[in-house]
């Protein structure tokens, strides 16, 4: 994995390019870069049988044509669903992908990444462990280290165990009391809050405490430049082609 520092650009496509194509799939990923986007977001969470797959919900159903938890499901039973046609009949046939299809899409594209791990509920643990494992295992020296985010404490401390190299994020809707202790307990290379919670004061106050700060989900090119005004780095969009035509 490369040691080269991470270095937020202002828009990282997010789910890949939601605006545009399915999310968490390789297709969307395709159009992030082909909008010019260089970083991508993506969920990770893992089957029944422990392979990290692309999803965002603790189910299939709304981004699928199948129903019922992930955490029931093997790989075999996430690989025979279709993950395109509730976005479109443009790309119906498009799978759930996997972690490893991922990085390697990523290494072809030559796209950094936001890799946010995505537990089903008590599944924590596990997934942060697992997650960090096949990505410091996997990930091509050619790209910048990845940065792992998670709303769940458990899910970043477990990463932080695995693979303390890879940086750290911890996303949240806006920060709440002793959230400097917790932040600096996980080693934290960011904080990841919602666009919509923030402030200028608080905006401050993480850039002061030595944070990068990130944005979720800003779609408005306007937002955009306040945001970018008050020292948030970089902004996770559906359409970050809005941003960068800035």
């Amino acid at each position: 994995m490369s040691e080269l520092p991470i270095r937020f650009p202002r828009v990282i496509g997010h789910r890949g390019a939601v605006g545009h194509a399915p999310e968490n799939t390789l297709v969307g990923i395709r159009k992030a870069a082909e909008l010019g986007a260089t970083w991508v977001e993506f969920d990770v969470a893992l089957t029944k049988d422990d392979v990290p797959v692309l999803l965002h919900d603790a189910t299939v159903d709304r981004t699928t044509d199948g129903t019922g938890k992930l955490a029931d499901m093997t790989l075999q039973d996430v690989r025979a669903l279709d993950a395109g046609r509730w976005f479109s009949a443009d790309f119906a046939g498009e799978r759930v992908p996997t972690l490893t299809e991922t990085i390697r899409l990523l290494e072809a594209l030559g796209l950094g990444a936001n890799v946010e791990i995505k537990p089903t509920p008590g599944r924590e643990s596990v997934t942060g462990r697992v997650v960090a494992k096949q990505v410091a295992d996997e990930w091509p020296n050619s790209l910048r280290a990845p940065v792992f985010s998670s709303f769940w404490v458990d899910a970043l401390v477990a990463a932080q165990r695995t693979a303390p190299e890879i940086p750290r994020g911890w996303l949240m809707r806006r920060p709440g009391k002793g959230w400097q202790a917790q932040a600096k307990a996980l080693d934290c290379l960011s904080i990841h809050c919602s666009h919509k919670a923030l402030t200028k004061g608080i905006a401050t106050e993480i850039r002061a405490a030595g944070y990068h700060l990130l944005a979720y989900t800003v779609n408005d090119a306007k937002r955009a430049l306040k945001l970018f005004d008050w020292g948030v780095e970089s902004v996770f969009s559906d359409y970050p082609e809005r941003i960068l035509e800035m």
